[in-house]
């Protein structure tokens, strides 16, 4: 009788490959319950036992910030705009933008209003630890002032950028009086780029 084959074993993880791949699991599970979400849902998401969420975090706490920083972080979203075609008009390499920007916004903002809305406090040692605009919104308005270079822009490509996310921003909040419609990315960039009034001024 034939034996069967014994099955492999994965290869270890190194902790901080481990540390990336619970937090990648946990974000969803996050922006779904916030603080309600439990060790053992996270765990369960990340195919690995409960005991080895706590091999790589010293608690929940410290789970929950590095989610809050892992959500903060732009970087797919900066490569996203820097690999978009400069040979496309202005008008497309924005809306290719708008939508690199967006996930952005809906994955921080998801992470960010869940966890205020169940209780979550930030460690003290980060709260005011920053002034100005936070470094990840600086690192986006640079990759999108990129799309403005060498386009007769009336203003600095830097200041463009800050007055087009802006508008992105704007869009995507809704809620109590801010209301429930939200611009598409094309209309969005024609309206940046070309203003609110149709063509002859006040006339219909």
């Amino acid at each position: 009788m034939s034996e069967e084959p014994r099955r492999r074993r994965a290869p270890a993880m190194s902790p901080e490959d481990r540390r990336e791949a619970i937090v990648h699991a946990a974000l969803p599970l996050v922006i779904k319950d916030g603080t309600n979400v439990t060790t053992s849902q996270i765990a369960a998401a990340a195919g690995i036992a409960e005991g080895t969420v706590f091999r790589v975090f010293k608690d929940k706490q410290e789970l929950l910030a590095t989610c809050v920083s892992e959500a903060l972080k732009s970087d797919v979203e900066i490569e996203r705009i820097r690999k978009i075609d400069h040979d496309q008009p202005l008008n497309a390499r924005l809306t290719e933008s708008i939508n690199a920007v967006r996930e952005y916004l809906d994955r921080m903002w998801g992470v960010m209003s869940a966890l205020r809305d169940t209780g979550y406090q930030p460690p003290a040692h980060k709260l005011g630890e920053e002034k100005g605009p936070p470094l990840e919104m600086r690192r986006l308005s640079e990759a999108v002032a990129e799309l403005f270079a060498d386009e007769p822009v009336r203003v600095k490509p830097e200041h463009a950028a800050r007055l087009f996310l802006g508008l992105v921003f704007t869009n995507r909040m809704q809620g109590r009086g801010l209301g429930e419609v939200v611009a598409e990315p094309t209309e969005l960039v024609e309206l940046f780029l070309h203003g609110a009034l149709k063509r002859g001024g006040n006339d219909e």
